[in-house]
């Protein structure tokens, strides 16, 4: 019988794909997932460490797998991710059960360091210290029958003090655009809808090609690409979003009318200690412009409270330029001290009590902006992509639950209509606007079937199977040879467009 195996995900949208990748190299070499994760023979963790207490939640979650390793030695447990990245030299020494750990660069490395560990009855660490295979060239096991994350590059150039990101991630490395649009072009002949494009600094997408408007290409020919419905990206930086990229959402349909856009702090003097390469006015230029081009775009955002220095008045130009922004919703963080981060040395680190109480009044005017926005959405007709998961209280409430085209949460009753499954795609009129979603409660407008929904209730996912082969060559491609010349009356070929 085969060995089962469960990969738990901590993290961003790249992690979340990431451990796609890593289902599918597992499934490849002939483990199975296991219906149960709890009694699974494989089990992966795939961490971030982003955030201060990441250590404690991974050793925490090896503490309680001790038990059952220590009861049953065949069984594995490997640690790859971020964390594993930064702390390769602790995280046997700390947990000496674990069988495994690789790092962000050598995920393909995964299957044959769990088989060289059962074998030795050691254990196996290896850590690359750059890229050595791009993950999107191996096999993934898709979580969604309706929706892929598609990677076109990896790692980040910028060098912003409080994220450690760069240094486990490393410099960024673009995706070939034929490369990527092949990529989507199979998910969508598998009938997905939706992707959603990932970077570390998405919009950043071409500096490894020398076409600072490679991004925006990308986008139209999104576009392009049949039985496409939906095409969503994150997470850009400001510094480089340009008029030529929301020209590209405003004239592409498929492109959503969704921006997740981080401020992170709205002080310029703490913008200058982040490094982070614009200030306040810049930002609020940007979104002035996308909102005169897309008017229904959603705009979300990431902000830290209590950097290093924050003073009274650095916090209070936050809150300033969040009141003039109209966040539909913002993803707020406790400034987290990660050593080895230049942040970390900084002057004027501010007591917990501080950072919290400033926390919670950025939360209390985001929460009320949100739903203030919401409730502008009442009495409005939306198209949703039934999701599944999303909703937690679905079943108490008999409610189904869809991603509008702007990204807000919707919850709906379906009403008369039945056979609506994940994957369809629904209209309703939003009745109530909360802070955190939508509720339509008067019934479907409209129901179509997709080939998404068929996929879905079959429990059918896409193949996963990788667009490339080998290691795809970084950068700018080789000039094409000279065409050779005319022989035997034959013609002369052209090289084919990549």
């Amino acid at each position: 019988m085969s060995r089962s195996y469960t990969v738990r995900t901590y993290g961003c949208q790249m992690n979340v794909h990431d451990s796609e990748r890593m289902a599918g190299l597992l499934e490849d070499a002939g483990y199975a997932r296991a219906e149960d994760p709890d009694t699974a023979d494989v089990v992966v963790f795939n961490t971030c460490a982003v955030r201060e207490n990441a250590d404690n939640k991974l050793y925490g979650n090896l503490g309680h797998l001790r038990p059952r390793k220590v009861a049953n030695p065949d069984m594995q447990i490997a640690v790859g991710g971020c964390l594993a990245q930064k702390d390769r030299d602790t995280i046997t020494r700390r947990a000496p059960w674990v069988d495994v750990v690789f790092g962000t660069h050598n995920v393909h490395a995964l299957p044959t360091l769990l088989e060289r560990a059962r074998h030795n009855e050691q254990a196996q660490v290896e850590i690359a210290e750059a890229l050595e295979v791009f993950p999107s060239t191996l096999p993934a096991r898709r979580d969604s029958a309706y929706a892929g994350w598609v990677s076109i590059s990896v790692g980040c150039n910028n060098t912003c003090t409080f994220c450690i990101v760069p240094s486990l991630r490393g410099k960024e490395r673009d995706r070939r655009p034929g490369d990527v649009l092949a990529e989507v072009q199979t998910l969508a002949a598998d009938g997905v809808l939706e992707v959603t494009l990932l970077g570390q600094n998405v919009n950043a997408y071409g500096s490894d090609m020398g076409d600072r408007q490679a991004f925006s290409k990308l986008l139209r020919a999104c576009g392009e690409v049949e039985g496409l419905e939906r095409v969503r990206f994150t997470s850009p930086h400001p510094r480089d979003f340009t008029s030529d990229v929301i020209a590209a959402m405003a004239d592409t349909p498929n492109v959503c009318p969704q921006l997740h856009m981080p401020l992170q702090s709205g002080s310029d003097d703490v913008l200058r200690r982040m490094r982070r390469s614009y200030r306040s006015e810049r930002f609020l230029s940007i979104l002035a412009e996308v909102r005169e081009s897309i008017p229904h775009a959603a705009i979300t955002t990431d902000i830290i409270v209590g950097f290093p220095g924050e003073t009274e008045q650095d916090f209070q130009d936050t809150l300033d330029v969040v009141e003039r922004a109209r966040f539909a919703a913002a993803f707020t963080f406790q400034y987290s001290k990660r050593p080895g981060t230049p942040a970390a040395d900084l002057p004027g680190q501010l007591p917990k009590a501080v950072v919290q109480e400033r926390y919670e009044r950025l939360v209390a005017l985001q929460e009320r902006i949100s739903w203030e926005e919401n409730r502008r959405q009442e009495g409005t007709e939306v198209e949703l992509l039934v999701s599944t998961g999303e909703g937690r209280k679905d079943a108490a409430t008999a409610r189904l639950t869809g991603r509008a085209r702007d990204g807000r949460l919707v919850h709906f009753a379906p009403g008369d209509a039945t056979g609506i499954r994940p994957g369809d795609v629904v209209t309703v009129r939003i009745d109530r606007g909360a802070p955190h979603h939508l509720v339509a409660d008067g019934g479907v407008l409209t129901h179509r079937r997709t080939r998404a929904g068929d996929a879905a209730e079959a429990g059918e996912r896409p193949s996963g199977t990788p667009t490339t082969l080998g290691l795809p060559a970084f950068g700018a491609p080789a000039p094409e040879p000279a065409p050779a010349a005319p022989s035997c009356g034959v013609p002369a070929t052209t090289g084919g467009t990549r």
